[in-house]
């Protein structure tokens, strides 16, 4: 048998043979592992100076009505998973805290889903905006992702004027995607600074529960 009829992927591994194999290429380098650390009082005093952002994750939500992915409407809160009476319960005792503790907020802003927003009023009224750029990323595509992730950035380097810090109210996938630590649990506040090779640093995180610690006397 001539190899003119030989079939066709066997003569194409035929030929691939004659040549030297491709060198391997390096896989990509792994994320190193997320270190968690609890905020305690000294962070609290520097908080209280202004200068950080600050992202808090919703309260608790009612997971037997998920989110109509991908015909979620953003306008309609019955196409979305809502809050539960335990995640309301969080975010007004998140927001008292915040108060309790004197921490002075800036700029406020919340991602359009329902529960981002009844998150934000149920902590600090109606003075907060909202931005696309906080919308949920699980659902969406590595590219769909992108364009959020680079706007979050952003957010976490953009100048806090002094005497405040900067409040973000969305989602534990957002930041997953950004830094690899998926926020738990819900109503947990994390705190980043504006330094280090990113141009923002994590610093610490808050969960509902330490409140009470670090307010204690």
């Amino acid at each position: 048998m001539t190899p003119r009829c030989l079939p066709t992927l066997l003569l194409a591994a035929l030929l691939a043979g004659w040549h030297a194999p491709l060198a391997a290429q390096p896989a990509p380098p792994a994320r190193p592992a997320f270190t968690e650390v609890m905020a305690n009082r000294d962070l609290l005093a520097k908080l209280q100076k202004g200068g950080y952002v600050l992202y808090l994750r919703h309260g608790q939500t009612d997971n037997s009505r998920p989110d109509q992915f991908p015909h979620v409407d953003l306008a309609d809160c019955n196409t979305q998973r809502l809050l539960n009476d335990q995640g309301r319960a969080v975010m007004r005792d998140v927001g008292k805290a915040l108060r309790a503790a004197k921490i002075p907020l800036g700029e406020i802003i919340a991602s359009p889903m329902c529960r981002t927003r009844e998150s934000a009023t149920l902590a600090v009224g109606n003075s907060f905006e909202t931005a696309e750029a906080l919308m949920y990323t699980a659902n969406m595509t590595r590219e769909e992702k992108q364009p959020r992730l680079e706007a979050l950035k952003k957010l976490l380097t953009a100048p806090v004027p002094a005497g405040s810090n900067r409040l973000l109210i969305a989602h534990a996938p957002n930041l997953a995607d950004l830094i690899g630590f998926f926020v738990k649990p819900e109503g947990t506040l994390v705190v980043f600074a504006q330094r280090g090779p990113e141009g923002y640093e994590y610093v610490a995180s808050i969960p509902p529960a330490l409140w009470s610690d670090l307010l204690s006397r």
